[in-house]
């Protein structure tokens, strides 16, 4: 007989003081290492200089974690920010006058993607790059990165299913002791499909060939996984309670919607100029 995992994990790795390394946040380092290892592979085959790849790297990161702090802060917790505007960009508080290091805890996957839209085309029109050549390439790595993130939401017994009576279902210890759907898990697999389908079509498709075809695909396969696994999900905020669509599933729908476009129309519009 099969019985549940109990998860119960520290999220935090080891702690000095005011100061903890969480598991989140080594699987965000992870994601970018490995998301600039697959996108020097990338410049390298296509004869880019890697000192640019270098310098999209640090607008992608800073790009990422604003957009994805906004994201949260704007559209998920809103009501405690506005009057606590500090917290949004500072990673620590002060509590009952001691010096505490919170980290940056909430980051909205949403928020990371505009953030992204925005740092590459900030690098595309400072560097004379394509902006589309950058959001085909970047496609790729994306799904990998937030592979990694879902899982780092996993080891914070976060973003956590609905009640479940699969043989796969997760207990979260700290949550309220019911089988859940590990969504997180869901997620971060969906994800690596996404990842290995996009790195395949990339290497062997003509596809890509198509300006703006990896990007569309990207957008609707992300945030169509994305808004399906939300149905298996508790909502994160209780303001979404009283929503037929929660608000990742809301958010979701201009971007699927932009991911037709592209992979539909785009190329067909612009080829007729």
């Amino acid at each position: 007989m099969l019985h549940n995992l109990i998860w119960n994990p520290s999220p935090e790795i080891f702690r000095i003081g005011g100061f903890a390394l969480r598991y989140y946040s080594v699987a965000f380092m992870i994601a970018f290492l490995l998301s600039y290892v697959v996108m020097r592979y990338v410049f390298d085959r296509e004869g880019k200089d890697r000192a640019l790849l270098d310098r999209l790297l640090v607008y992608v990161v800073v790009g990422t974690i604003i957009g994805a702090r906004l994201g949260h802060c704007l559209f998920y917790e809103w009501d405690y920010f506005r009057y606590h505007l500090t917290e949004i960009v500072l990673p620590f508080r002060w509590e009952n006058g001691r010096f505490l290091w919170t980290g940056y805890q909430g980051l909205a996957s949403h928020g990371g993607a505009v953030g992204i839209l925005a740092a590459v085309a900030l690098f595309a029109r400072r560097y004379g790059v394509s902006l589309l050549w950058l959001l085909d390439r970047l496609s790729i790595v994306v799904p990998l990165a937030g592979a990694f993130v879902r899982i780092g939401n996993f080891f914070n017994a976060e973003i956590i299913g609905k009640p479940s009576s699969l043989p796969w279902a997760v207990v979260f210890a700290r949550e309220d002791g019911q089988p859940r759907h590990p969504a997180q898990l869901y997620e971060a697999l969906c994800y690596m499909v996404i990842f290995g389908l996009l790195i395949f079509l990339y290497k062997k498709s003509k596809l890509v060939q198509k300006p703006g075809f990896l990007f569309g695909l990207f957008l609707i396969l992300v945030f169509g996984a994305r808004f399906i696994i939300e149905f298996l999900k508790e909502n994160q905020e209780s303001f979404e309670n009283g929503y037929l669509l929660n608000m990742g599933q809301l958010l979701s729908l201009p971007l699927i919607a932009a991911g037709i476009y592209f992979l539909r129309y785009y190329h067909d519009k612009h080829a007729k100029r």
